[in-house]
């Protein structure tokens, strides 16, 4: 995730004008970058503004509860207008953040917090659980990829913004919250209750185990400090003889954008990684990997349906260099990049700024990555009803010219921990 601040960047152009006629505020703005390949003109008519102000007029003097300071009050409306203007791009990744609601991001970002431990996105107009996050209150109720979150308490989602269910969702550890999902069953539903108690959420970005021969490292978001996990799970495990590695990406949402990079360093010598693609140069970018740090063993991924963002690139380098095989079920498809724009207020403004293009081209923004072999199935904490697990064990031996293992595992646990809000 990059951030911007607007006047560290560049130089701009501040208009009174627009915010005194759109608010009726004494402070507002819009700025017009110097270099604007636009019309360099005030971003709507003054006839539109004048509307605008008349709007705001007959709303103080005829709306019923207009005369009362917590239902018309100016910083709200302001807020309210940014947030329409927003979302008018009908992109739930690109919103508008509140001074108060960022700094509470900010936080996030830093530590621990409250919360249900999982991960949510929109595509059309629903509110879909992205993944569970491991060990946390969402996955011991069994919340899984793509269950539509329909109701938050007597609340329904419909037509909310992504943003507004997350306020629902979070709260004080210790508090419970009822949410009612939409499951989908082949070609039928079902509506789900259920209940969840939030807990302060501690992210175990790593942890890693022999199964038989081979490594096996799970990788659950990458963050700042899942490059040094990863890469100290390797050598351990290369010193218990591991003769190749299973990287389990189910469920990963995804993360940092360079820590993905330096951990497909590990497994892909050289090469492109990613390429980022948009409107203006800056968007514009080809990351490649870091020479001199990847091992050669055979390497095995598995992805499914909650897999997405960083989960999807480093995935996507890996079958585009053939390194190794992806199997499992097809990734959620969120390629896209945010870049958080900080505003003079201390609000922000988060835009959709590029797509991701993995090294052959291929665009996976609301489309997935497709597996190299599809398993169905789902993650399960006993091995042998692991599905995919078990196809990734039986794949990633034959390479080795071994037989399957049969022998219990040897599991061990990276214990650092970091929090940090994904992109």
């Amino acid at each position: 995730m990059k951030q911007f601040d607007f006047f560290s960047k560049k130089k701009f152009l501040v208009l009174f004008t627009l915010c005194l006629l759109v608010l009726g505020s004494v402070f507002c703005w819009s700025v017009i970058a110097e270099d604007d390949p636009g019309t360099g003109g005030l971003p709507f008519t003054p006839k539109q503004m004048e509307i605008l102000l008349q709007v705001k007029r007959t709303l103080g003097a005829y709306q019923v509860d207009a005369n009362k300071k917590e239902t018309f009050d100016d910083e709200k409306l302001y807020y309210g207008a940014m947030k329409g203007l927003v979302s008018s791009l009908k992109d739930p990744y690109t919103r508008f953040v509140e001074p108060k609601d960022l700094e509470e991001e900010n936080m996030e970002m830093q530590g621990e917090y409250g919360g249900l431990g999982i991960y949510i996105g929109q595509r059309d107009e629903k509110i879909l659980v992205i993944a569970p996050m491991e060990g946390t209150p969402a996955e011991r109720a069994g919340l899984k990829p793509l269950d539509e979150i329909v109701k938050v308490g007597k609340k329904s989602t419909h037509g909310m913004k992504l943003d507004q269910v997350v306020k629902l969702l979070r709260g004080k550890a210790g508090e419970a919250v009822d949410i009612t999902i939409r499951r989908l069953n082949k070609k039928t539903s079902q509506l789900i209750d259920v209940h969840l108690v939030r807990e302060m959420i501690k992210i175990k970005t790593v942890r890693f185990e022999m199964i038989g021969k081979l490594g096996y490292i799970k990788i659950n978001q990458f963050n700042q400090k899942t490059n040094e996990d990863v890469e100290a799970a390797v050598k351990q495990l290369m010193t218990k003889k591991a003769q190749g590695f299973i990287v389990d990406l189910r469920n990963n949402p995804g993360g940092l954008l360079d820590a993905c990079v330096r951990i497909t360093s590990q497994f892909v010598d050289t090469g492109l990684v990613v390429s980022m693609k948009g409107r203006f140069p800056g968007a514009n970018e080809e990351l490649y990997a870091i020479p001199g740090k990847a091992n050669n063993l055979p390497l095995v991924v598995l992805i499914n349906e909650g897999s997405a963002s960083a989960s999807e690139i480093f995935s996507g380098a890996i079958k585009d260099h053939k390194r190794g095989v992806i199997i499992g079920k097809k990734s959620f498809g969120k390629g896209s990049v945010q870049t958080l724009f900080n505003l003079p207020d201390k609000s922000g403004i988060y835009i959709t700024i590029a797509r991701y293009f993995t090294p052959s081209g291929y665009m996976m923004d609301k489309k997935g990555l497709k597996p190299d072999i599809v398993v169905e199935g789902e993650i399960n904490r006993d091995k042998k009803k692991d599905k995919q697990l078990q196809k990734a064990i039986a794949v990633l031996t034959q390479k080795i010219g071994g037989k399957a293992p049969v022998q219990k595992t040897t599991k061990q646990t990276n214990k650092k921990t970091i929090i940090k809000k994904k992109k």
